[in-house]
Parts: structure tokens; sequence; C-alpha cells
């Protein structure tokens, strides 16, 4: 898999809600298929408008004509949603957004991510994540049993501290 060159990477700003909130349901329409809907679209967007964007640091991929192309969010040292438009997946677009969270984190990050979401699952553990503990699904919205994942880096001990809460889930890469 080769990255896309012509892929820039940049902070998300208040007037990115709309397309980060259209990158959010498509990717998760097409690669959560079984997950039940919990909120509107209306809903989803003044959630990605009042908490997401505000409450964290998110960062956009755009294409070089300017397009939405996936959104990371960290929330501390979690990363709290990883998402691409789904006709734009394998390109290495996730790989940058998440070697972003990162950089930008203290050397350590955890995430959710469904258990029956292989395919995030998989990109996680490529990229040096470890499932760490099960869930039966009672701390998310979706009711979707989920697993915890914690990534270090090289030479800084893991932190066995519990960061689990009802957060979002770091899920359709």
């Amino acid at each position: 898999m080769a990255q896309d060159a012509s892929v820039r990477l940049r902070e998300a700003t208040a007037g990115d809600a709309e397309e980060v909130t259209r990158v959010y349901l498509a990717s998760r329409a097409a690669a959560l298929p079984y997950l039940p809907r919990v909120h509107s679209d209306a809903d989803t967007l003044a959630w990605i408008t009042h908490v997401l964007l505000p409450g964290g640091r998110t960062w956009v991929a755009e294409g070089e004509a300017g397009e939405l192309l996936g959104f990371a969010s960290l929330d501390g040292d979690e990363l709290d949603q990883l998402y691409l438009r789904p006709d734009v997946r394998r390109r290495g677009i996730g790989t940058l957004l998440l070697e972003r969270a990162k950089e930008a984190s203290r050397g350590e990050l955890s995430l959710y991510t469904f258990r029956r979401n292989a395919a995030a699952r998989a990109f996680y553990e490529r990229h040096g994540f470890v499932a760490e503990a099960y869930d039966d699904g009672g701390r998310n919205e979706e009711e979707e049993p989920d697993v915890l994942y914690r990534w270090t880096a090289a030479g800084l001990p893991a932190d066995s501290s519990d960061s689990s809460g009802s957060r979002g889930t770091a899920g359709a890469v």
C-alpha cells in the first residue's frame, strides 16, 4: 500500500464540522452496517460541532482538491475517532492520521474499537497496538462488544491504568 503524496494533514477547524460529519456517517454506514443508529444525522453534527471538535485535537486529511478524506481525533491519551471516506481506504491515509496522533501523544495511546470490526482491529495491530481488555458493550451507546487497545512508544513502560469511560470508538479505518 503506497501512501498518497497528494494528501495533506491539518488541524480541523469549526468550519470542518459538516464535512467531518459526512465522513463519519458514510464510513460507519459502509464499514459497520450492523451498528444500530442511535443518533440522527443532525444530532451527530451537533456532537461533532459542539463536543468533538472543540473538546480535543482533531486533524483532517485533505486531497489535492481540498476535499476532506478522513479525520482523527485525540482526547488526551485516547484516540477517540479515526474515520475515512469509504472510497479512499487502503491508500495510507489512515496511517498518516494515526502517525500524527502518535506524534502528538505523550508516547502512549489507547483506543476502543468494536470486536466485530476486523479491519480496524487488524489495522491497529499492524501499527503496534495491543488488545488489553474486552468489554460486553455496556460502555458504549451501541451496546456492541468492544476491545480496548493500547500503544506505547518504544522504550517507554506501558501504563496499566484503565482509561475506560463512555468515549468514542476509533472505528472504520
